[in-house]
């Protein structure tokens, strides 16, 4: 599809989500066209150059991990609402949260913030084993019926609160959260491997995504890009 269709769909999104219209269901192929065109267009283009993160975005579905009155624009720049306040993230930001976490294959990952699955499916294409915790349970229920039907059988589910983690596989090679706390939580960061690394937006009315890597015993902390995030809720920030 040409630069005009893109717009067009982008335009239509603002519009759906403004007065809430259900769109059509298109073939299959139709949504591997435009997933195509999203990874040319919002991936390479803005500087993803990971071929294997490239590869996973190409493969994963996204149209299958959001509501069905949202699957028509479910390719095009910006996150989407996929219920309970919650929202599936922009493709780029997910292709560059995953590009930072730099996978060779064999790791375990750690997720806090599962939403629709989408994020753990891309890491299933990329990792070894991922453990991913959601904080909502319709949610949590949700992402572990789609994921099983898609044959993703590398990813388990929990719903529990994510400023604990998932203790009981710690360590993790690598640790990806998708909602933003005020501070970078202590138990994550005990959680995480020496040597390994964590995607994290840290902030409420300003975030910043950063980059925690652990290295001889000490931290350190790297600034990314503002980003915007849905808060993440639990044990220290109810």
């Amino acid at each position: 599809m040409g630069r005009d269709n893109f717009l067009e769909r982008t335009l239509l999104l603002g519009f759906i989500l403004l007065i809430g219209i259900s769109m059509p269901v298109f073939p299959e192929r139709s949504y591997s066209v435009m997933r195509k065109e999203m990874v040319d267009k919002q991936i390479i283009k803005r500087g993803i150059k990971n071929e294997r993160v490239i590869e996973a975005i190409r493969k994963v579905p996204r149209h299958k991990f959001v509501p069905d009155h949202y699957k028509a624009v479910a390719y095009t720049d910006g996150p989407l609402p996929i219920g309970e306040g919650q929202t599936i993230s922009q493709p780029y930001v997910v292709a560059l949260m995953t590009e930072l976490l730099n996978l060779q294959g064999d790791e375990k990952v750690l997720e806090i913030g599962t939403g629709s699955g989408y994020q753990a499916a891309v890491l299933a294409e990329l990792a070894d084993k991922v453990y991913t915790v959601e904080i909502i349970k319709e949610l949590a229920e949700k992402a572990k019926s789609k994921l099983k039907n898609l044959g993703y059988k590398n990813v388990k589910v929990k719903y529990g609160d994510g400023f604990k983690g998932w203790e009981e596989y710690a360590p993790f090679d690598a640790i990806i959260v998708t909602c933003a706390p005020k501070d970078i939580p202590g138990e994550l960061v005990k959680q995480l491997k020496e040597g390994g690394g964590m995607v994290i937006p840290v902030g409420r009315l300003s975030q910043e995504l950063k980059l925690v890597t652990k290295k001889d015993g000490k931290v350190r902390v790297e600034d990314i890009i503002p980003v915007r995030f849905v808060p993440m809720t639990g044990g220290k920030e109810k």
